[in-house]
């Protein structure tokens, strides 16, 4: 996206401070989609239209400590997004050096360890990823309020994460996250892999609800435009029967303004039932036209419990 920038200098009852500034980026998305659900009720075709504005806002101390803050306006519809207990696209963060805590709503550890595999392109209204065998590895972000604390720091190529996401009510325990990446470029490709862990002792407060995360992932993007990716998770549940294990892989190619990208993932043991099996494939293909437009166009296709579903969306991503 394009940033417009806006220098200005702090307020007078702040004297000395070094001055800020604040970026105005933006999105927009038209065109059409539909499909139909793996249960058979069908989305008739219909318009699309979706636009998204972020204000960002940085600055730094006169010892070098840098800070920050966020919104996305196209998350606040909801009409507790401004209060202490729900995030609407709020993100906050403080660094110094290699250290970094970002506060809000941002990614648990598990989350911003782990490599997601709609590596090329996109979709409006997400249709690549809207099916079945897609979970964006989440993890347990949002098991509570969805406020969220991460600590980050860098070193050498590793960034190691430690999360935490408390349930305000006191009813149940803290989600807390771990989760560590490592990127290197070896030449001819550019490599990166990731592991995460979350869990929760009692996600509701009741009994029986103890839950746990954990995956593995890596990427490898190279020069000639070809990209891959591949991640595994196991989420556990004392309520569950089984648990429910997720496989993702994808694959992409980008040549000139042209972009393919295909993914696909299946869980087993979905929603903690023995047995169980959630899969899905995801297509996106897009044009660059210059200027902060795309053409795009995606597909996804869905199978839960033996029945199968579709979407589809064509349309133009616009950039500010």
């Amino acid at each position: 996206m394009k940033n417009i920038l806006f220098a200005s200098t702090a307020l007078v009852a702040f004297g000395g401070a070094a001055a800020a500034d604040v970026a105005i980026s933006g999105s927009a998305e038209i065109g059409i989609f539909g499909g139909k659900s793996a249960a058979g009720a069908t989305t008739e075709m219909q318009f699309h239209t979706d636009i998204d504005v972020n204000f960002s806002m940085s600055g730094e101390t006169d010892n070098g400590l840098s800070f920050g803050a966020s919104i996305d306006l196209d998350e606040t519809d909801d009409a507790d997004a401004f209060t202490a207990t729900s995030q609407g696209g709020e993100t906050y963060f403080v660094a110094f050096g290699n250290a970094r805590l970002d506060m809000g709503d941002t990614d648990g550890a598990f989350d911003a360890a782990m490599i997601e595999v709609n590596l090329v392109g996109g979709s409006i209204n997400d249709a690549e990823t809207a099916h079945a065998g897609f979970n964006g590895n989440a993890g347990l972000d949002g098991t509570f309020d969805g406020q969220i604390a991460r600590f980050s720091y860098t070193t050498a190529g590793f960034t190691g994460h430690a999360s935490v996401e408390l349930d305000d009510s006191g009813a149940g325990d803290a989600v807390f996250g771990l989760g560590v990446r490592y990127g290197t470029d070896l030449g001819g490709a550019t490599v990166n892999v990731g592991a995460g862990y979350q869990s929760t002792n009692s996600a509701t407060g009741a009994a029986n609800t103890g839950r746990t995360i954990w995956g593995v992932s890596a990427s490898a993007a190279m020069t000639n435009g070809l990209q891959a990716g591949v991640n595994y998770s196991v989420q556990s549940r004392d309520a569950w029967a089984a648990d429910a294990k997720h496989t993702a892989i994808g694959v992409g190619y980008t040549m000139n303004n042209i972009g393919l990208g295909l993914n696909w993932g299946q869980t087993d043991g979905a929603g903690g039932v023995a047995g169980a099996k959630e899969s899905g494939w995801g297509l996106a293909a897009t044009y660059d036209l210059g200027g902060g437009m795309v053409a795009q166009f995606g597909y996804g296709d869905n199978t839960t419990s033996g029945d199968q579903g579709n979407s589809y969306s064509l349309g133009l991503a616009m950039s500010f």
